[in-house]
């Protein structure tokens, strides 16, 4: 083997259209990066922004301010505030929870978020499923979709008791991934970060 047969290959340059379409991109970027630059205080409310949630998604999903702001359908508030620290849950309570369901294994997005809900059931509780519709201690309190938005199918949680350190939880909305759904599941009591005031 010769010296020249173990000579990596130098990295190519752009040359042709490649080069011409580089250049134009960075040609139509100066300006733009100028304008950034003088109007910087308008662009890093923007970066503070897509910094928090690139944080929310990928790193740490856990929610650290005192004030909620829910974006889904699944409740009727949009603005709430969160108490931190040990909470005895009530029926009725609202919650803020870290996902821990099964559909994490096909929605890995999943997984750790942060969900909004209501206490609907308490350990003790009797959960029974007749077709789709799901009931607490005999009453109906929802009725489980047959798919999910993009078609997968969508099971109704098993029927069972409510054991100890465990909660039924659900939205308002039709919509709402909760525990009326296999996916979801029952919530763990160490899976709740905070409970929730909602304010409007």
């Amino acid at each position: 083997m010769t010296p020249s047969s173990t000579r990596q290959p130098l990295p190519s340059v752009p040359t042709g259209a490649a080069a011409r379409r580089w250049s134009g991109l960075r040609c139509h970027m100066a300006p733009f990066l100028r304008h950034a630059r003088r109007r910087w205080y308008l662009y890093l409310p923007v970066a503070v922004i897509w910094g928090l949630a690139y944080t929310r998604l990928f790193i740490d999903p856990t929610p650290r301010l005192p004030v909620l702001f829910n974006w889904t359908g699944s409740l009727p508030y949009r603005i709430a505030l969160v108490r931190y620290g040990p909470h005895t849950l009530a029926r009725g309570d609202y919650i803020v929870f870290s996902f821990a369901g099964d559909a994490q294994a096909s929605y890995p997005g999943l997984r750790g978020q942060p969900f909004f809900k209501q206490v609907r059931g308490l350990p003790g509780d009797r959960v029974t499923v007749e077709g789709r519709a799901v009931a607490l201690n005999g009453e109906v309190v929802g009725i489980a979709k047959t798919q999910a938005f993009d078609k997968r199918a969508l099971a109704p949680i098993a029927a069972t008791v409510i054991p100890p350190e465990h909660y039924y939880v659900q939205g308002t909305g039709p919509d709402s991934f909760d525990s009326r759904y296999r996916g979801s599941g029952l919530v763990r009591a160490d899976q709740v970060i905070a409970t929730v005031i909602p304010l409007f």
